[in-house]
């Protein structure tokens, strides 16, 4: 069962039909919108700020999300594909966005909608990431605009991890 845990007597916040894994930790000042998904081993820790995320998003396995204690917390929109072993860290990500694998995103950071942070990228404090841009690298830079063909992976993520979080419902076997 996965580890939800108040904070100075706060407990985190589920929105309908989330799927948090067994191994999944979840402490303190945490509000989830409705279709979201916590994944194997990730860490949302809204224990020195608060954390809140938006509709069908989905935090992948590995991922931490923390905050700064009385300064940065974190703010994830709509349709947010946060990938596997990434760090998001006192930062706002807006809609539509996908954070690649092992990206870090840190304090004061602002993703705006439509970008994708590449694998491996590391976006430092207080940087702005351009809507509709690809940002990659260390420190991460803009590399190119989300070309057409790009546009729909963020919809397509989002809605394949709901898919996906309704596999371990019991009794849905849907392929």
């Amino acid at each position: 069962m996965a580890l939800i845990l108040p904070v100075r007597g706060i407990n985190p916040v589920f929105g309908q039909n989330c799927f948090i894994a067994p191994n999944a930790t979840v402490v303190g000042e945490v509000v989830m919108g409705d279709h979201c998904s916590v994944w194997f081993n990730a860490v949302l820790r809204g224990d020195v700020n608060s954390i809140t995320i938006g509709n069908n998003s989905n935090v992948q396995d590995g991922a931490v999300i923390h905050c700064t204690y009385k300064k940065s917390k974190v703010v994830i929109g709509n349709n947010v594909s946060i990938a596997h072993n990434a760090v998001v860290h006192g930062c706002t990500i807006h809609d539509n966005v996908l954070i690649g694998m092992n990206a870090v995103v840190m304090d004061d950071a602002v993703v705006e909608s439509g970008a994708i942070v590449a694998a491996g990228a590391i976006v430092l404090a207080r940087t702005v990431v351009e809507a509709g841009y690809i940002y990659a690298g260390s420190p991460a830079k803009k590399i190119k605009p989300v070309g057409e063909e790009m546009q729909p992976v963020f919809l397509r993520t989002a809605t394949n991890y709901i898919k996906y979080a309704k596999w371990f419902s019991e009794g849905n076997m849907e392929y």
